[in-house]
């Protein structure tokens, strides 16, 4: 692959599987610097691992605030700063309106809202001017679908950051973009449902309402996040790019 990310160091939350960990290997192929952050130590080892070189490791949860200021110390000390932030990590659960309970609420908000928020915030003081952050959305910013409207609701801020800290961040050049992934083959995908029968009537269902006729693979979901992070996009923040398949389009 190319080096268009040739000495940049970037930060991938939720770095450890999915859309997150295939981010953190394209970024390396392109000639990156990584650090992957998330929840599970054994996942985060076996995608270092896996990447094999210019890649670090840290386990921590976005919503809990000393863990974030202990991520941004290590690439501080590390490296000296940051280009490029991937705010990736999040969670997806689902419950219909007169079954959504106070901790179902809190929990997406938790992560999804107030963990993204300040993972930015506090990567903001060694990133460097016209850097690129990256926020993963969904197509549920657009789209109603039944039981999702407590994670459609984050999603939904997860797209308005994008145009606010655009406003907030322009002096410094540096420039905010949201991702909208649509159906893309993940663990996280799979979580959603109970057992793998329900699994794969859930895919074929998605599958027949998506133009392309199948689900994306993390990879390409990796490939626009590298469009934005890089210079390729150097013209282009506040924006919100969708990679469904045209699912949210028509």
């Amino acid at each position: 692959m190319g080096n268009k990310l040739e000495g940049k160091i970037a930060v991938i939350t939720g770095g450890n599987s999915g859309i997150g960990l295939a981010t953190a290997k394209r970024f390396v192929s392109e000639g990156a610097n990584v650090f992957i952050f998330g929840r599970r130590q054994n996942e985060i080892d076996a995608g270092v691992s896996e990447i094999g070189k210019n890649v670090i490791g840290i386990q921590g949860d976005v919503s809990n605030l000393a863990d974030l200021d202990r991520l941004f110390d290590v690439v501080k000390d590390q490296k000296g700063h940051l280009d490029i932030l991937f705010a990736n990590a999040g969670i997806a659960q689902f419950a219909p309106l007169g079954e959504i309970s106070e901790e179902h609420f809190d929990k997406i908000f938790r992560i999804n809202v107030k963990g993204l928020l300040f993972t930015v915030q506090k990567a903001l003081p060694i990133l460097e001017d016209g850097g690129s952050i990256i926020l993963n959305a969904s197509i549920g910013t657009s789209k109603g679908v039944g039981g999702s409207s407590v994670y459609s609701a984050t999603k939904a801020a997860v797209r308005s950051f994008a145009r606010t800290w655009t406003v907030d961040l322009k002096d410094r050049k540096i420039r905010v973009n949201a991702i909208s992934p649509g159906p893309i083959d993940t663990p996280i995908f799979s979580s959603i449902t109970q057992n793998e029968e329900q699994s794969e009537l859930f895919k074929k269902n998605i599958i027949n309402a998506v133009p392309m006729k199948r689900m994306g693979n993390p990879d390409e979901v990796a490939k626009v996040v590298s469009f934005l992070a890089s210079d390729e996009s150097s013209y282009v923040t506040g924006i919100e790019l969708f990679v469904d398949g045209g699912l949210a389009q028509i």
